[in-house]
């Protein structure tokens, strides 16, 4: 197999162009809009379907696919009436950290919205992985996540009422819940289960995020411990997938 001399190493083997050569149009067209986009800074505007269709000699619904995938890719953003080049997606580490740190160190100013913050007794398959009692108070606090000012992604918490009882008074819901956790209440992480999956996000969700029904969502699911590793938060967040990318560091584990 031939590869191309400046072949990147995370990027689709031959361009993604199939072995026997032929392609969609559209998808020759996606690749030359990544070609101009690689030329345009965050925020230029593209030039109309109706340009764009007359300089690559093709139909405006080839051109339309062609944007359609850069847009779900993140590559490309709608602005008004016009798209534009969208700037790199956040990239959050896989770590014990919080969401403000990851966002912080981008260069990027994280912030929270508060949906609802409401108390009830624990249905049984909550409290099976919390390792509570069935009917035990617990915290539902869902937070639309933002990044300098920009809805990104959709978190519910699940905590119990026992380990935080002044979650209703104490917590500033734009704040870190981390590090409320942590520096307020003395509470140490120990480790976390996480599973990371893709879904579209329900009408309810997309309508709170600000994005179409189609468009892909990374879902993380996590169940972080304490230091004595007992249960101590139960989060699901929908990240929006033409924002987000993940990054974690993993070490051989060596045979016992």
């Amino acid at each position: 197999m031939d590869y191309p001399k400046d072949q990147a190493p995370g990027a689709p083997v031959r361009s993604g162009i199939p072995e026997h050569g032929r392609i969609p149009k559209y998808y020759a067209v996606k690749a030359q809009l990544l070609s101009l986009i690689e030329d345009l800074s965050e925020g230029d505007t593209l030039p109309t379907e109706r340009d764009l269709a007359l300089r690559h000699e093709v139909s405006r619904e080839t051109v339309r696919q062609a944007l359609r995938e850069l847009l779900l890719e993140g590559r490309l953003r709608r602005q008004g009436r016009g798209t534009v080049v969208a700037g790199p997606k956040l990239e959050q580490p896989l770590s014990l950290a919080s969401y403000t740190e990851g966002v912080r160190r981008q260069g990027r100013r994280p912030g929270r919205h508060l949906i609802g913050l409401e108390r009830f007794p624990c249905p049984p398959a909550l409290a099976a992985e919390i390792e509570v009692e069935p009917g035990a108070p617990v915290w539902h606090m869902e937070r639309v996540l933002l990044a300098d000012d920009e809805r990104v992604g959709l978190e519910s918490t699940y905590v119990t009422v026992a380990r935080v009882p002044a979650l209703g008074t104490d917590f500033d819901p734009d704040s870190s819940f981390y590090a409320y956790l942590t520096e307020r209440l003395s509470l140490s992480f120990g480790d976390a289960d996480e599973r990371i999956e893709t879904v579209l996000a329900t009408p309810r969700e997309a309508l709170l995020i600000g994005t179409p029904p189609a468009l892909p969502m990374l879902l993380l699911h996590r169940l972080s411990r304490d230091a004595e590793g007992r249960p101590l938060e139960r989060v699901r967040t929908l990240f929006r997938g033409d924002r987000f990318s993940f990054r974690t560091h993993l070490g051989h584990e060596r045979p016992h």
